[in-house]
């Protein structure tokens, strides 16, 4: 796991966001006393995803930009959906991306009891009661967008009569669903979400923090404008589809005895192309086993990306490009892989491997012998040094770097023709062994030219090509994963029915490739460039005696040109 960010505070270089313009105008008049705190608020159900990668780089680096403090606020209560294993993904990924929340870990089941206190409080001051209405009836009294409200009959409960039901619904005296607890608002406002919104039900479910000691949860919307006070939050940063639940927001502050006034500010969320980012779609993936888990490298989750071999320093600078909007739009996952390319491209070691491997057999080079080339392990960091790979008379190319009718502009190896091998020899084919039976091309007959050794010829003659090569005599067999975008549409959710969308050619799995031997040994997550094929990264199922790789994205974006190809 990459070390936690250690990068200094940016809000001087970074353009300011509608969002960065608002915190930067409280401190400057010192709204909350010039402070600015905020947090990520996950809810446990699941894994976290790309969108909440935005709001975590978002909520942490608008607070450190401004020398302020971020929370990590588990919001954990739903105990039917929830799970420790879920705190611990969430808790991982916040690290991986180089955030860090010290001291300042909170759960909203850390103020049940202090939220129960508050909706005594409402009650006793009217504003909230106890309804019996069943569900069914509740959406019958709730009206549309078109016609107000009307009255539960139970709204007009006294005071003393709300206290003593809430109190027996707390004991348990009652079955779920039987009551709520719910806010006297207004059934007639325009805005739904104000129409007397529930606050308390019953559901008896053991809660991963707090056991059996409750058999009473409140409401996300309830629960999070107090907890952001009781934390002193000041800007309470989340997404777009708040925003007509921030009169409710802001009704809870104003009538609860809270210690501070959190601020809500509401931005677009991430949309990326070739994806969704809602859970429960993505949890059907997972349930219906079109991908092999949340941590799968086609998933748009963090635990996906990381395994594919995304960098946090990559997704973080993903977040930076795309900034903070006020409306919804759609982002190409093109912008993602770019991100991606251009991290990789400074930081990983370049290596030889061959993915659908053809012999080359030189026929001049003596059969007992074996050399080492010296080469860099990246043109793009000097300091990453240089390796060795040896080089012999049996070597692997790739198929696709070969043929017999070569078209026109086809500059590789073909019959009569030469290229040189990166950093060893020119070699020109002589021959071609085919299987009687297929037809197949089963091995080429080279010759190589012992004057051009380190890829360069005295004598001055060009050649249009170069390969990447690995030595048969020291090859390591490995498995290559080749992953895809999972869907063939930009945006499958809107789709009728989003499997109709999966692209069957999102992984393709390799099992006889070949790589140079200076890999054996990589521990799961290390990042590499094969030459002129792509990015790839070791998965957590490798063994010492058996290596598979994942690639993490070719060396340029060729979706268009596979679309453009019929998926061929």
């Amino acid at each position: 796991m990459e070390a936690p960010s250690t990068e200094p505070a940016r809000h001087q270089e970074i353009a300011l966001d509608f969002i960065r313009t608002i915190v930067s105008t409280d401190v400057r008049d010192g709204k909350h006393a010039g402070r600015v705190a905020t947090r990520f608020p996950p809810e446990p159900n699941g894994y976290l995803h790309i969108g909440h990668a935005k709001s975590i780089c978002l909520n942490f680096g608008v607070a450190a930009e401004f020398g302020g403090t971020c929370n990590l606020r588990f919001d954990d209560t739903n105990p039917t959906k929830e799970d420790v294993e879920y705190v611990d993904s969430i808790k991982a990924d916040v690290r991986w991306l180089g955030f860090d929340w010290g001291d300042r870990l909170f759960y909203a089941s850390d103020y049940f009891e202090e939220l129960y206190r508050y909706a005594v409080h409402l009650i006793e001051q009217g504003n909230a009661y106890v309804d019996s209405l069943t569900a069914e009836e509740m959406r019958e009294h709730r009206g549309t967008l078109m016609e107000p409200g009307a009255d539960s009959p139970y709204r007009s409960r006294s005071v003393d009569e709300n206290l003593a039901m809430f109190a027996r619904m707390r004991a348990g005296e009652f079955p779920d669903g039987a009551h709520v607890l719910r806010a006297k608002i207004d059934m007639a406002s325009p805005n739904i979400n104000m129409r007397d919104p529930v606050l308390y039900r019953i559901r008896r479910a053991h809660h991963h923090r707090t056991g059996d000691a409750w058999c009473i949860y409140p409401m996300y919307d309830f629960a999070h404008p107090p907890s952001d006070a009781l934390e002193k939050i000041t800007h309470s940063l989340c997404t777009l589809e708040f925003e007509d639940h921030r009169p409710l927001y802001d009704w809870l502050i104003e009538n609860l005895p809270v210690p501070a006034k959190p601020q809500q500010i509401e931005f677009a969320r991430l949309n990326v192309t070739y994806t969704f980012l809602s859970k429960r779609k993505l949890l059907s993936l997972v349930q219906e086993a079109h991908v092999a888990g949340w941590d799968d490298p086609r998933m748009p989750t963090i635990v996906g990306m990381r395994r594919r071999g995304y960098t946090p320093t990559a997704i973080r600078a993903f977040c930076d490009r795309i900034g903070v909007a006020k409306r919804e739009n759609i982002v190409d996952v093109a912008v993602l892989e770019h991100a991606v390319r251009e991290d990789l491209n400074r930081h990983a070691a370049r290596v030889m491997g061959v993915l659908d491997p053809l012999r080359v057999v030189i026929e001049n080079y003596p059969e007992s012998q074996s050399e080492t080339f010296e080469v860099a392990n990246n043109p793009e960091d000097a300091s990453a040094g240089n390796r060795t790979v040896p080089f012999s008379r049996v070597l692997w190319i790739e198929r696709d770097d070969f043929r017999e009718d070569p078209p026109k502009k086809f500059f590789r190896l073909s019959p009569g023709r030469e290229v040189r091998l990166r950093g060893a020899y020119f070699v020109k084919c002589t021959g071609v062994d085919k299987d009687p039976a297929t037809g197949e091309i089963t091995c080429l007959r080279c010759t190589y030219d012992p004057s051009t050794r380190g890829g360069d010829a005295a004598d001055g003659r060009k050649v249009k090509a170069t390969l990447h090569w690995v030595s048969a005599a020291h090859a390591l067999d490995v498995e290559v994963r080749l992953y895809d975008r999972l869907f063939t549409s930009e945006n499958p959710g809107a789709a009728e029915d989003y499997r109709a969308e999966l692209n069957p050619g999102s992984l393709e799995v390799r099992r006889d490739c070949k790589l140079e031997p200076s890999l054996a040994g990589s521990p799961p997550g290390m990042r590499y460039q094969f030459e002129r094929v792509g990015y790839f990264c070791v998965d957590p199922d490798s063994t010492p005696e058996h290596l598979v790789f994942n690639r993490t994205v070719t060396l340029k974006d060729t979706w268009a040109k596979i679309e453009a190809r019929g998926g061929s």
